[in-house]
């Protein structure tokens, strides 16, 4: 397929370094960062967009997506597809695929996860809001980026689980974190708990198969000093679109607020900026009860 490729950064690289591995023609577009190797640059995200089946788009946030989309729906064919596979709010999401319907574009939101090993390996998870025809025409892109697309429903679906599913994993990575630094208090060893607790009932993504722990379980990031896999601030970036969508629903999620100023403190006030987002632990084990 014809693609092109707006954000190359982090995640975005990998990514449309697949694609041309798999045989497809990637043109692509960054402000910053450089074209990986097969990708053709072009000056300007209209420029990539134009004569493409697909448009990809991998943004850091919901305004410089409602901002690309309105540089580059103008320049797409009708009929071609607008895919975008960054974590923003749903309401953006919902604004584009408004957009795109009203140019002859299709569109599907379609957040990541996996962080950027996944993009590298090509192992995503794709969770996908757009009709069925839109989700259909890209799975075959889906299949090279990653190992699972789901469809999730109308526009804003696949936002909509994203979200949800990372507040999950911000609630139960502060958990798994302060139980480990209780256990370090109570004079238990990290290996005899994880031993418990991996094969009992708090068994969890993060203590299983991401533990925050080093020297315990699986490698994880706790093993490379915290060298993130998923950065501290994309989590709070997570948390907080999670309570931007909850408040316009008006849905209760105390657990999931908590966190978000958890990590709000992590990120802005102490040492978290650029750390993974299980180095909450050294954060806990310093600490005592306030």
């Amino acid at each position: 397929m014809k693609v092109g490729f707006i954000g190359l950064g982090n995640m975005g690289a990998p990514m449309a370094a697949n694609l041309v591995k798999a045989g497809h023609q990637v043109t692509g577009f960054d402000l910053a960062a450089p074209c990986p190797e097969g990708v053709t640059p072009a000056a300007s995200a209209a420029e990539a967009a134009a004569g493409q089946e697909v448009v990809i788009t991998m943004l850091p946030n919901g305004a410089i997506l409602r901002a690309v989309a309105a540089e580059v729906l103008p320049a797409m064919a009708r009929g071609a597809v607008l895919l975008d596979c960054s974590t923003v709010d749903v309401e953006s999401a919902r604004a584009v695929a408004a957009e795109a319907e009203a140019a002859g574009v299709l569109a599907v939101d379609a957040p990541v996860s996996g962080g950027v090993g996944g993009a590298a390996a090509g192992t995503l998870t794709f969770m996908a809001g757009g009709t069925e025809a839109a989700f259909e025409k890209v799975r075959p892109l889906f299949e090279v980026m990653g190992q699972k697309a789901v469809h999730c429903g109308a526009s804003g679906a696949g936002q909509a689980a994203k979200i949800c599913n990372n507040m999950i994993l911000g609630v139960t990575m502060i958990g798994t974190c302060e139980a480990f630094a209780l256990a370090d208090k109570l004079g238990l060893d990290r290996g005899k708990m994880f031993d418990v607790v991996s094969t009992s009932s708090g068994y969890s993504w993060t203590m299983n198969a991401y533990c925050p722990a080093p020297g315990v379980g699986p490698k994880s990031p706790a093993d490379n000093d915290y060298k993130p896999g998923f950065a501290a601030e994309l989590m709070l970036k997570d948390l907080r679109l999670s309570q931007q969508a909850a408040e316009a629903v008006d849905a209760d999620t105390p657990m999931g607020a908590r966190a978000a100023e958890l990590y709000a403190a992590f990120v802005e006030d102490e040492d978290g900026r650029g750390r993974d987002f299980s180095a909450m632990l050294p954060r806990f084990e310093r600490r005592g009860r306030t």
